[in-house]
């Protein structure tokens, strides 16, 4: 067997022993802490919106656009308000600078009539304040590529983790109270190989973040038992 056929059969081993690990690996947990029951009536809506931060604003408008079409496209089909729209009827009451810290304020809020006015138009009933985010948390290894005359590529491996922490705490607009939280966490590590051509296998840990964050949510809303656990995937 020549050079060449070894270096190919060695590349296809290595490749084929690593194709259960083509999504990344990931692991996540769940939690949910419920104050009040809920329950959304037909014309009620739930919009999403980041929690003000001290500086800037909490959550990506990726993450949250991604949860509320997770939660609008779910076979419960749940109306929901996008945050542009929301913010644009009830300007300037719920902007990031002068939005209500609890759910409690809500209510002195209401009794202006503009604003009742207008939060009814929406058909809110419940508000979503989004916060967290994703990072990376670790990384190593090495890859290196070139070229020359005839042939390229690279060799090599190199692999990173990322995270993603996002909690939602829910209010309930009708009764002006927080009618609880779920939060969801996220890990994955995600790697390239550099077999001549690069590998990546890629942990796509945002996207599963959103996609558990709107079954949590679902869940929520339909006054269920939360799933709270450890699960992993690979």
């Amino acid at each position: 067997m020549s050079a060449q056929a070894r270096i190919s059969n060695l590349k296809w081993l290595i490749a084929s022993a690593l194709v259960p690990l083509a999504g990344g690996c990931m692991t996540a947990k769940l939690d949910e802490n419920r104050m009040t029951a809920t329950h959304i009536e037909k014309g009620e809506a739930i919009v999403i919106l980041a929690k003000p931060q001290v500086e800037g604003t909490g959550s990506e408008d990726e993450f949250m656009h991604c949860v509320g079409d997770r939660l609008a496209s779910s076979a419960d089909r749940f109306s929901v308000v996008t945050d542009e729209e929301f913010q644009d009827t009830l300007f300037p009451w719920f902007e990031p600078s002068v939005a209500p810290v609890r759910a409690e304020n809500v209510a002195q809020l209401l009794e202006r009539p503009k604003v009742s006015r207008r939060l009814a138009e929406t058909g809110v009933r419940y508000i979503v304040w989004l916060d967290g985010n994703t990072r990376k948390t670790d990384g190593g290894g090495s890859l290196a590529c070139g070229a020359a005359p005839g042939m390229a590529g690279c060799i090599g491996f190199g692999w990173w983790e990322k995270q993603s922490d996002y909690q939602a705490t829910v209010w309930d607009l009708r009764s002006a109270k927080s009618a609880g939280s779920v939060s969801t966490s996220v890990t994955g590590t995600s790697a390239i190989l550099g077999l001549m051509v690069p590998v990546p296998f890629v942990a796509r840990v945002q996207n599963t973040a959103c996609d558990r964050m709107a079954g949590q949510l679902r869940t929520f809303f339909k006054g269920g038992d939360p799933s709270v656990a450890d699960t992993g995937s690979h």
